[in-house]
């Protein structure tokens, strides 16, 4: 009998040398271990031969196989917990029936399987209905225990060893793509196809710890700072692995930091369902993975910065650039603004000047529409209030300023800068996002280096235009100057169809000036040129001609139009004065029908007021009708 035992021990050690070193090459462990029950089966002319194995994920014995005579569907369980069969074992490597499980009452015999002390399997036997099995001595089921673990185990390792090839191969392939690319997007989508390569059954997630915009389509998270994520924070800030075991929900989650030599980047998450503990190996090559991948993505932000800081330098270069080379200012703040909206995806853009005499902002032009509007003195007010006090720039994220309508835009993301020249405020820039925390700080700083760069090239236009503003304007009227009123009629003679022009005189001034005398003449010339001012169109120049004399150009106007306006005048001079005083118009005309100049409309308008004085005064004499009388 024990040389029969023997024999069949020798017999099946030569089937399983045939499995493992035959020409099909290495098989997969599930074929070797149906392979080995068939051959079992066969050899102990057993009814029924059943296998579990140990799963290192799981941590339990997981159903692998059965060699049943006949085609009926096993019933067995698919799991086996570990602890179960840990109580059973001990030094015992063989159960005859009654067996100690209740999972097994239809079998025979349990053989257990081990590789150094360690239980790694069992087998379930039935015998067949000649009962030869039962007649067998123990010898013969610790010769098959033996043989059995033995090829299972080089199966399997066999296995791990081209799985673990397959995963470093792949690994090597993505390393090689990782370094070649800057592209951020696509070193965290070679991640995400990796992990889906090695392990399609889990689930992942990128939780980053900086702006993630644009990376559409892959499961990225942001690097949340609350309670619920403390072992992501521990491998975040650590940059060490990171575990989350529940036995209840049966999972296990791995936090490992996607680190390079400069810091940690975020953490990789993931999740494996229906799993107790990450097996060793795995845990290394996902760490493996990351580490890579955290090389890879600190060279791509190191680049995409580099890349960002010289479009910057261009930025503040062509706008300083720009800004220097006399510019208008609504074409100065019409630039800045769209270099904003392009540069940080502004939604809107405003630029401020400060009167500290009045205490507002007045609103410069070429800043967007909204800033317009009487929607926007909520933010300005607010901004300026804060400007004034703290002198410093506003960063905000998330602004929750009280609207009185609901169905106004509401900005949250705010960043705003103060115009400081030579220490003092100027004005402020606001740029806004109906987004929360839009805009990031490096937009933050970039704006600020923008604004200061710019501050002296505004304040420059600013001056420019109020001594331009100085030298076409009179000082005591507040009028235009004659040369400006000149120069318009004569580019509108170049440019229009026609035009009209009406010259005024005070009359009687000499008596009012030795009557009251010359600071209430001075007084009289103002009321007049505010009537005039009052009573013309933006498109219309109002001017000082000399003295008491005063003029009003009209581009694009008929002859009737311009009696009309010098008769409206005369009778608003004469009711609203005090004290009081009329004028005398001579009103001139021209149009391209026929051949004429600046030099003969004024001579014309002239004489129609030379005739006015002369017939009574205070009334309105046209070139054409130089006796008509208001």
């Amino acid at each position: 009998m024990e040389l029969l035992e023997s024999d069949l021990v020798l017999q099946l050690k030569s089937c399983f040398f045939d499995m493992i070193g035959g020409e099909s090459g290495i098989i997969p462990f599930e074929t070797a271990a149906y392979e080995m029950l068939l051959t079992v089966k066969r050899l102990l002319h057993s009814e029924e031969v059943t296998l579990y194995w140990y799963d290192e994920w799981k941590q339990q014995f997981r159903y692998e196989g059965s060699a049943v005579d006949g085609s009926n569907a096993s019933t067995d369980p698919s799991f086996i917990p570990y602890e179960l069969m840990e109580t059973i074992t001990g030094n015992c490597n063989v159960y005859r029936k009654p067996l100690p499980i209740d999972y097994f009452d239809r079998f025979d015999f349990l053989v257990m399987l081990k590789a150094n002390g360690k239980l790694i399997g069992f087998m379930a036997l039935k015998e067949n209905r000649d009962k030869s099995l039962g007649q067998m001595g123990n010898g013969i089921f610790t010769g098959l225990a033996k043989e059995c673990s033995l090829f299972l185990e080089k199966a399997r390792n066999l296995e791990k060893v081209i799985m673990e090839e397959k995963k470093y191969k792949r690994l090597f392939k993505v390393t090689e793509k990782f370094h070649s690319t800057m592209d951020m997007d696509a070193v965290l989508g070679e991640i995400i196809m990796t992990l889906q390569d090695v392990y399609p059954a889990f689930s992942y997630y990128l939780l980053l710890s900086q702006d993630n915009h644009n990376h559409s389509g892959l499961p990225i998270k942001d690097l949340e700072y609350d309670s619920e994520n403390i072992a992501a924070m521990q491998a975040y800030v650590t940059g060490t692995i990171q575990f989350e075991d529940s036995l209840q929900e049966r999972r296990s989650i791995l936090y490992a930091p996607l680190k390079g030599k400069q810091g940690v980047y975020g953490v990789l998450q993931v999740i494996a369902p229906n799993t107790l503990m990450f097996p060793k190996n795995e845990v290394e090559f996902i760490t493996l993975l990351a580490d890579t991948a955290g090389s890879a993505l600190e060279n791509a932000q190191l680049y995409q910065h580099s890349k960002r800081l010289i479009s910057d330098l261009q930025l503040i270069n062509e706008t300083s650039h720009r800004l220097n080379s006399n510019l208008r200012l609504n074409e100065t703040i019409n630039y800045m603004c769209e270099q904003i909206i392009n540069s940080f995806n502004a939604q809107e853009v405003g630029f401020f000047m400060l009167s500290h005499d009045q205490g507002e902002a007045q609103v410069l032009p070429g800043s967007t529409e909204f800033f317009l509007t009487q929607d926007a003195e909520i933010y300005i007010n607010y901004i300026m209030g804060k400007i004034e006090k703290e002198i410093d720039s506003l960063f905000i994220g998330d602004l929750q300023l009280q609207t009185s309508s609901p169905n106004k835009k509401v900005f949250r993301s705010v960043i705003a800068v103060p115009m400081v020249q030579s220490d003092t405020l100027k004005g402020f820039a606001i740029i806004v996002q109906e987004e929360p925390y839009y805009f990031s700080f490096e937009t933050f700083k970039l704006l600020q280096s923008l604004i200061h760069h710019s501050t002296l090239a505004f304040t420059n236009s600013i001056l420019h235009e109020e001594l331009e503003k100085m030298i076409i304007t009179d000082h005591l009227t507040k009028l235009h100057s004659r040369n400006y009123l000149d120069e318009r009629i004569q580019r509108s003679m170049l440019d229009d169809e026609q035009g009209a022009f009406i010259l005024i005189d005070i009359d009687d001034f000499k008596i009012i000036n030795d009557t009251y005398g010359h600071q209430l003449g001075d007084e009289v010339i103002i009321q007049v040129a505010n009537l005039i001012k009052g009573n013309i169109r933006g498109s219309d120049i109002g001017a000082r001609w000399g003295g008491e004399e005063l003029a009003i150009y009209l581009p694009k106007v008929t002859l009737s139009a311009g009696v009309a306006i010098a008769d409206r005048l005369v009778e608003r001079v004469a009711e609203s004065t005090d004290p009081n005083v009329t004028i005398s118009c001579g009103v001139s005309y021209w149009n391209r029908d026929r051949l004429d100049s600046f030099k003969f409309l004024f001579k014309r308008a002239d004489e129609a007021l030379y005739y006015a004085k002369n017939s009574g005064k205070n009334k309105v004499i046209t070139q054409e009708d130089k006796t008509r009388i208001s």
